[in-house]
């Protein structure tokens, strides 16, 4: 009798401890999921933080590497290429997208990807105008070195040429000199007529009909042959050209005024040429008489009459 009352007891106290075990356990994992919820939670806004803090590290760095690549830009334009212009439409480009990122206030991380993807287009851009910016002062450098190798040609050339024409001018201006005529025995005198016709020396002005005026043509074996001829200018006391009075011009803007002309057939050898001067009255003075191959004077002479 007294065990059945012992086993009534314990029942119901085994059943009291097992309930509060139950609700034991359940509280102690009711505090593990707040536990756990908390730290999530947590956990998100740190990464959400952290998210935030790179993205803007991220924008600052693209900022400074636009800001460098700028400079770089600046750099390459000085040098005053044929690409400048394009340099400077890429430059501009770098300075839109560093104004766009500075408006940019908490950029997302598809927006960090775009920024960075064009800050790579602009830096590839720039490598490759700066690659063939080198190029193009190496073929600059080849170029003037072989313009300078011309240069050189042409001024060995050019000094040669010179030399040559010099020599060529000194040639001919010998061959000139050695081809001139010279004149001399340059004479004027007075001839009055008798009443036969004959005709006689004079130095009387109211006797005088007429002054011949002659010379010597000098030998010159390698002059030109053939007919040559030679101008006369007769001046009186008043400076006035006797004679035909003629004005003859020679291409050269020099001309001549002249009394008469002297033709003779030259041959290489000496020979004496004259020519006569007519008037219808001589006065008393001197008269000037001047000898010309062309426009260059080669004598005078003078007569005076009493």
């Amino acid at each position: 009798m007294k065990k059945q009352n012992e086993i009534k007891w314990f029942k119901p106290l085994f059943a009291l401890i097992f309930v509060l075990g139950i609700g034991a356990v359940a509280l102690v994992f009711s505090n593990e999921n707040e536990t756990i919820e908390s730290e999530a939670e947590n956990n998100s806004i740190v990464n959400t933080i952290s998210s935030e803090s790179r993205e803007i590290t991220e924008q600052k760095n693209i900022l400074d590497s636009l800001n460098i690549l700028k400079e770089a830009y600046d750099k390459a334009i000085l040098e005053k290429t044929a690409l400048s212009k394009e340099l400077e439409l890429e430059r501009r480009n770098v300075e839109s997208l560093m104004e766009i990122i500075k408006v940019s206030a908490n950029p997302s991380a598809d927006q960090i990807r775009i920024y960075r993807n064009q800050l790579f287009g602009l830096q590839y851009s720039l490598d490759s105008k700066v690659t063939e910016i080198k190029k193009l002062k190496s073929q600059n450098k080849n170029l003037l070195t072989e313009i300078e190798s011309q240069n050189v040609v042409m001024y060995q050339q050019k000094a040669e040429n010179d030399t040559l024409i010099s020599k060529q001018k000194k040639l001919e201006s010998t061959l000139k000199d050695a081809s001139r005529l010279y004149l001399s025995n340059f004479k004027a005198i007075a001839l009055r007529e008798k009443n036969s016709g004959a005709e006689l020396e004079t130095t009387k002005a109211k006797n005088t009909k007429k002054l011949k005026i002659s010379f010597t043509v000098n030998g010159n074996a390698v002059a030109k042959t053939g007919r040559r001829v030679f101008y006369v200018q007769v001046l009186d006391q008043k400076n006035t050209v006797l004679g035909d009075n003629r004005l003859i011009e020679f291409g050269n803007d020099k001309a001549l005024v002249y009394s008469f002309i002297v033709s003779a057939d030259f041959q290489g050898k000496s020979l004496n040429a004259y020519g006569i001067l007519n008037a219808d009255q001589f006065k008393k003075g001197t008269y000037f008489v001047n000898y010309f191959d062309k426009q260059e004077i080669m004598g005078s002479t003078s007569i005076t009459l009493e």
